[in-house]
């Protein structure tokens, strides 16, 4: 698998499209278009600024994944979420916890619980 089909692989399992993608790396859509075609490949810096946003550049340039966090296979928004809960206090933390619980309750999905019926 080439450059840009790994790039384009990364870029998907983020859910971002290429415009999306374009705007993290500063770069323009059909520049993207481009990389992902392997016409051409993003410098350094364009890279860097897509590793920021979970873009495993181990991955895009060896084929290799790098040894990343769990998160970091996580969409954007449940990574999001997942840095919010963890810059909160604990006190914070766990007012989180029992409105997700509640909320899931409501619909009957709780962790660790299968709804009955």
């Amino acid at each position: 698998m080439s450059i840009g089909a790994r790039l384009k692989e990364e870029r998907e399992r983020l859910g971002l499209t290429i415009s999306e993608f374009a705007e993290i790396a500063g770069a323009k859509k059909n520049t993207v278009i481009d990389w992902q075609k392997d016409v051409s490949g993003p410098p350094a810096a364009k890279l860097a600024a897509l590793a920021a946003v979970g873009i495993d550049v181990m991955y895009v340039l060896t084929g290799q994944r790098s040894q990343q966090s769990p998160t970091a296979e996580l969409p954007p928004r449940q990574r999001a979420l997942l840095d919010n809960y963890s810059h909160l206090s604990e006190e914070d933390q766990a007012a989180l916890e029992r409105t997700a619980s509640a909320l899931a309750q409501s619909v009957g999905q709780t962790v660790g619980r299968k709804s009955t019926g």
